[in-house]
C-alpha cells in the first residue's frame, strides 16, 4: 500500500495513492470517501484512475484511522462535518494542497471526484473557489450548499452524475444545484439517469425500499461520462 499521508492543522490523514506507467509528472485526480470513510473501496477507484493515465488519490476526510462501517449507519462521523461546512472545507483544501506538492503530480491539472457525501465534498471543493482544482465530478452526491455565501467564482468546471430516483436528491434539490453553479459562474454539466437510486455505484447497495440501489448501467455510463469529461478538461 503507497499512502498519501498528509495534515490539517494538528490532524493527521492518511490516505492512499496509485500511481500510472511513465516518469510522470501526471494529471491527478482526488476521490472523496463516502461516509464510512477511507476505504478499499476509494483505493480500487485509485487504481483505475491510475489505469487511465492519472495519480489516483483517495483521500482521508475524517482523519487517521477513523473509519465508519461500509454496511453500518456512520451519521456520528459524517454529521459533524455537515455541521461545519467551513472545516470541511479546510480539510478538504489540506488534501488539494498536498497533491499540489506532490512530486508526480502535475499542479495545472487536478480535478477531484467523489460518491456520496463525497460528491458533496467534491462540489465543496469546486464552491470554494480553489484556483488548484478543474474540474470536480460527483457521483449520487448530496447538494446541500454549505451556508458560507458565494466564495467566489467557481473556476473548476463541474460535473454531476445523479440518479433521478435518488430520494437523497429529490428534483427541487438537483434543480437548486444548477441555479447555484450558474449564480457562481461555473461550467457545469448534471447527467441524470433514470430508474436510478442512491448509491448506484456501489455493488453492495442493496436497499430499495430506502432508495439505494446498485445500478449497473449507470454505474457504467457515468465512468465513461467522467473519463470523457476528464479528457476534454485536461486536454
Amino acid at each position: 500500500m503507497t499512502v498519501f499521508a498528509y495534515r490539517d492543522g494538528d490532524v493527521e490523514c492518511e490516505g492512499f495513492v496509485a500511481m500510472p506507467a511513465g516518469p510522470g509528472p501526471h494529471p491527478a485526480v482526488l476521490i472523496a470517501h463516502n461516509w464510512a470513510g477511507q476505504s478499499a473501496a476509494d483505493n480500487d477507484v485509485a487504481h483505475r484512475l491510475a489505469a487511465l493515465g492519472y495519480v489516483g488519490i483517495a483521500i482521508d476526510v475524517y482523519g487517521k484511522g477513523v473509519r465508519g462501517d461500509l454496511q453500518g449507519d456512520n451519521s456520528a462521523l459524517m454529521g459533524p462535518w455537515m455541521a461545519n461546512r467551513a472545516g470541511l472545507r479546510d480539510r478538504l483544501l489540506a488534501a488539494v494542497a498536498a497533491a499540489v506538492a506532490h512530486p508526480m503530480v502535475d499542479d495545472t491539472r487536478i480535478a477531484v471526484i467523489g460518491y456520496c457525501f463525497g460528491g458533496l465534498c467534491a462540489l465543496d471543493v469546486a464552491r470554494s473557489g480553489s484556483p488548484d482544482i478543474k474540474a470536480a465530478v460527483s457521483f449520487h452526491g448530496v447538494y446541500a450548499p454549505p451556508g458560507l455565501g458565494l466564495q467566489g467564482p467557481i473556476g473548476a468546471k463541474v460535473l454531476v452524475l445523479h440518479g433521478w430516483d435518488d430520494p437523497m436528491t429529490p428534483p427541487d434539490a438537483t434543480v437548486a444545484l444548477a441555479h447555484e453553479l450558474n449564480a457562481a459562474g461555473a461550467d457545469w454539466q448534471i447527467h441524470a439517469y433514470g430508474k436510478t437510486m442512491h448509491a448506484f455505484t456501489f455493488e453492495g447497495a442493496n436497499n430499495p425500499a430506502g432508495g439505494i440501489q446498485y445500478n449497473a448501467d449507470a454505474a457504467r455510463r457515468s465512468w465513461r461520462s467522467m473519463s470523457d469529461f476528464l479528457g476534454d478538461v485536461f486536454a
